[in-house]
């Protein structure tokens, strides 16, 4: 019996475990997500990718679970969980990566601003030795296409700024990645707050090697955004908690050797 507080709208198990999971949460994101699950298929055929798409709802009740049930005839590598409690997208990854099947783990927004197209060259970046690839939209060749406002680019940008000292990602902020799953067996420690899992997981996993692809980001074609003045006074508390950890662990690294004690 289940004593969590996730709803499981199907179970399969036995099923075999396949390369890679795109985990993907969502709320209130249902007019989307049979678009989201066609360019998948689409992607997952053309590149031959044995890859599973894990949706992880907050509740909605947008009817995204008959939907989802729907979309499973023709396309059972689509499986769904339903979250109850505190909404969080950061609560929904970290759910998502405990229920996910794959050995690489990919997170994107259901909003399709993350295009699925770009998942084969993020699985072969973490097949020839990446730790953790990011789809990013501020390296040579990223692209943020007409219909993001002004306002948000400077906010996204601004976000960035405040997070450069933490890492060396140009865009440490993309809700877009891929990771490999062994990573999170690490005594990370993750506690993120707000919508930047991204961020987390740069700072706090053991990353030997990062690697950032260009990608084309498009404005969102269906619903409406989650980022609200709360989202931003969290990613403020998460910044000043990333902070905090990095001057910990900068304190506990021992000093070189020859060095005065």
């Amino acid at each position: 019996m289940r004593t969590d507080k996730t709803r499981h709208a199907e179970d399969e198990p036995g099923a075999v475990t396949p390369a890679a999971t795109l985990l993907v949460p969502t709320y209130r994101e249902a007019a989307g997500v049979a678009e989201l699950v066609r360019r998948v298929a689409a992607v997952r055929e053309a590149a031959g990718l044995d890859i599973e798409l894990l949706l992880v709802d907050d509740n909605s009740r947008d009817g995204i679970e008959p939907l989802v049930g729907e979309l499973r005839r023709t396309w059972p590598w689509v499986r769904l969980l339903v979250r109850h409690g505190k909404r969080s997208l950061s609560g929904a990854v970290i759910e998502g990566f405990r229920h996910a099947r794959g050995t690489t783990l990919l997170v994107a927004d259901a909003d399709l601003s993350h295009p699925p197209e770009a998942i084969p060259a993020m699985l072969a970046a973490i097949a020839v030795g990446a730790d953790l690839v990011v789809g990013s939209r501020y390296v040579a060749g990223g692209v943020i296409a007409p219909g993001w406002g002004a306002l948000r680019r400077v906010v996204s940008l601004a976000g960035c700024a405040l997070a450069r000292p933490l890492t060396t990602v140009r865009d440490p902020l993309s809700g877009f990645f891929a990771l490999r799953r062994e990573l999170l067996s690490t005594d990370a420690r993750l506690a993120p707050v707000g919508f930047k899992i991204g961020l987390e997981l740069l700072v706090k996993l053991p990353l030997n090697r990062v690697v950032e692809l260009p990608i084309r980001f498009a404005p969102r074609l269906h619903g409406h955004s989650k980022l609200r003045p709360r989202q931003q006074l969290l990613f403020l508390v998460q910044l000043a908690r990333l902070y905090l950890f990095a001057v910990r662990r900068r304190l506990r690294r021992p000093p070189p050797q020859g060095s005065p004690a």
